[in-house]
């Protein structure tokens, strides 16, 4: 019997690439998105407003997954704003599809502020977790959108009898454009305005970033876990950290993915430099960039997000994460992490969205 997946937020950066791994495993695939994810073969886009219950019932009158992904959210001014509209996401899906009776799994899609706090509390002291990150570490005592998601996901599970997984990635790498949180395509575009003005490729970060411990989720192995963890019953009703597999240090790769580029690396010298202010007035450079070199995106608003590369680099601690749970049940996915950044680098020089 065909799996029917929806997988909602399917214009991002993790839910664009679960659609083309959903696919490519012979799901059907619905892709529900406020702008439809459009040129996919096999894909059944779907447009609605996540935030309005009548245009989410007309946008789904005839879809009836089994299996439903939600890998969107929207960044609000407040972590109390941030609750309101992002719990509100999800209540309303599941709400929509409630009568349907048709959902038997259901996956969220979170990350490591899970552990780490809310965007107004990041990293803060007072808050800082023990690393590696494990699953079983207790909620904060703080305001977090994840734990309003995730407790709308646990009733609406409750109340209609689905098993549910809720995943949590690290800095997730791959290719979307508009998307709020996309370090590789930000590094990429800073690494191309530092080759055209001949500018160093200066580490924007903290001295704890540099010199200690990182890792990081490649798109496509958070794509291989959601998959994994739907179709693997013993998987279900938990939450999973996912991360490539690999640790590094920037003070290690930093200088690797400027020679991709051909550029000199300048690594931290004592001051955190971020990006958002090195980077403050390039829109203008990049709009004469995108012209020259005929990208297909002028806008650098779209395609770089420097406050959350900022907000990544800048931490206090070295951040990794544990994957045994997920081990010890049988994920054996790996992804080398330069390789994510370089073939994501080919990618977006393919497609010509940078030099």
């Amino acid at each position: 019997m065909q799996k029917t997946a929806l997988v909602v937020g399917a214009s991002g950066i993790g839910g664009s690439n679960l659609v083309t791994e959903l696919i490519d495993k012979g799901w059907a695939v619905h892709g529900l998105a406020r702008r439809p994810l459009e040129g996919v073969p096999g894909l059944r886009a779907v447009a609605a407003d996540l935030l309005d219950p009548a245009s989410l019932q007309t946008a789904l009158a005839d879809v009836a997954p089994s299996h439903v992904f939600i890998t969107a959210w929207m960044r609000q001014a407040t972590e109390a704003e941030n609750i309101r509209v992002n719990g509100a996401m999800v209540r309303n899906v599941l709400a929509a599809l409630a009568p349907k009776k048709s959902v038997r799994h259901v996956s969220l899609v979170t990350g490591l502020k899970h552990y780490l706090g809310p965007f107004e509390a990041y990293a803060s002291a007072g808050t800082l977790p023990e690393t590696p990150l494990r699953e079983e570490q207790p909620r904060l005592a703080i305001e977090n959108f994840y734990y309003e998601q995730e407790d709308e996901v646990f009733a609406a599970a409750a109340r209609d009898g689905f098993s549910w997984n809720v995943h949590r990635p690290h800095t997730v790498i791959g290719k979307a454009v508009g998307n709020a949180m996309n370090m590789g395509t930000t590094l990429a575009v800073y690494a191309s305005i530092c080759k055209e003005t001949g500018r160093p490729f200066q580490w924007p970060g903290s001295a704890a970033q540099w010199q200690g411990l990182s890792d990081v989720t490649d798109a496509h192995q958070l794509a291989k876990q959601l998959v994994w963890a739907a179709e693997t019953e013993a998987a279900h009703n938990t939450a999973f950290n996912i991360v490539n597999g690999d640790m590094f240090r920037w003070q290690w790769l930093w200088g690797r993915l400027a020679n991709w580029f051909g550029i000199e690396a300048a690594g931290f010298d004592g001051t955190i430099r971020p990006l958002e202010t090195e980077m403050a007035g390039d829109e203008a450079l990049w709009r004469e960039m995108a012209q020259r070199h005929g990208l297909v995106e002028p806008d650098l608003k779209k395609l770089a997000s420097a406050w959350h590369t900022d907000l990544d680099l800048g931490r206090p601690i070295e951040v990794m994460t544990d994957m045994t749970r997920s081990r010890q049940l049988g994920f054996a996915g790996y992804q080398a992490t330069e390789d994510s950044f370089t073939n994501l680098f080919v990618q977006l020089r393919a497609e010509k969205l940078i030099p």
